[in-house]
């Protein structure tokens, strides 16, 4: 390491996107657990606009402190590791999820992060489709898990052309369930089909109950909800009772589930059990990340204006 300092995005304050502004900052400490790693690609998510208007202030118990680095998700190679730090040598190819408000996030050119929750990043897996996947994908792994999800079962994933959606059609056809994708928008259609959904319907154009029912004769088994809506909650009645429905923490609003279903809120799962179970299924299938549109780190304003709009997938930041 020969400088001090690095590029990165600031807030100076919570505000609009305008607020983004590159500025040359101080390293990240690196303790004794943590790997340091030279940044290549970071995800840009839709929580990053909610935190960034300040509506994740004080929320994990750790006052807001600027100028303030956003970015959960991060894929590079790794620039040094902490001395008890034993699963990383320095220029391994690692992803790694964390949590911007404890340590500064990964809108930078390195970010800290505890090795528990830094993966190597597997050998068919793209360096820009790891930067934007963690959180999504261990997100939509503990969704599956909530669900007791069996193969053979029947499932359906609302929203199932965004970040987690599309992850968690990947994973659970892994698992061998009958996948029913709701989406909105052509490229949302296509991107469910390639994904491997068993069907797929748009939940601004169709009728979505109707299409559950003829997928799902005496019932779903499960339902995984990553967005809610009035749509959602009506399509959540074609759930059988003693069915399952699961969401994750954070979606709003909170669905209003029928009577005689389990239904629970989770959060996802960053662990290291859950990074080599996922990395074990990337090596074992297909499973991609679509990325809708990769900006440059000056751009971030940019990829946060595009986050307002319609796209599939994950959206992501090239950093170096």
């Amino acid at each position: 390491m020969n400088s001090t300092d690095m590029n990165a995005i600031v807030l100076d304050r919570f505000g609009a996107a305008a607020e983004l502004t590159p500025r040359r900052i101080p390293l990240p400490a690196v303790g004794d657990d943590d790997v340091l790693i030279r940044v290549q690609f970071a995800g840009a998510a839709s929580w990053d606009t909610e935190e960034r208007e300040g509506h994740y202030d004080n929320m994990f118990g750790i006052p807001t402190t600027f100028p303030y680095v956003l970015g959960w998700d991060a894929a590079g190679t790794v620039a040094a590791v902490g001395r008890n730090v034993t699963r990383f040598d320095v220029g391994d190819r690692v992803y790694a999820a964390t949590m911007p408000a404890a340590r500064g996030g990964c809108y930078a050119e390195f970010v800290a992060v505890e090795a528990e929750f830094v993966a190597h990043v597997p050998d068919r897996l793209p360096t820009d489709q790891a930067g934007a996947m963690a959180w999504d994908a261990v997100t939509a792994l503990s969704g599956l898990d909530t669900l007791g999800l069996q193969p053979g079962e029947t499932l359906m994933i609302f929203g199932a052309s965004g970040g987690i959606g599309h992850m968690a059609v990947q994973l659970a056809r892994h698992h061998g369930a009958r996948v029913l994708a709701v989406v909105s928008g052509d490229d949302g259609v296509e991107l469910a089909r390639r994904s491997g959904a068993d069907h797929v319907v748009d939940g601004h154009r169709e009728d979505v109950p109707a299409a559950a029912r003829e997928f799902a004769p005496d019932g779903l088994d499960a339902a995984l909800v990553t967005g809610g809506s009035a749509a959602a909650e009506k399509a959540l009645h074609t759930v059988r009772e003693s069915g399952r429905i699961a969401w994750p923490n954070g979606v709003m609003p909170v669905p209003a589930t029928p009577p005689g279903v389990t239904a629970s809120a989770f959060d996802g799962d960053r662990s290291r059990t859950t990074t080599d179970r996922l990395n074990a299924i990337i090596e074992a299938s297909t499973f991609q990340v679509h990325l809708a549109g990769t900006f440059p780190l000056e751009q971030a304003r940019e990829a946060h204006l595009a986050l307002a709009g319609h796209y599939v997938g994950k959206l992501a930041l090239s950093v170096s």
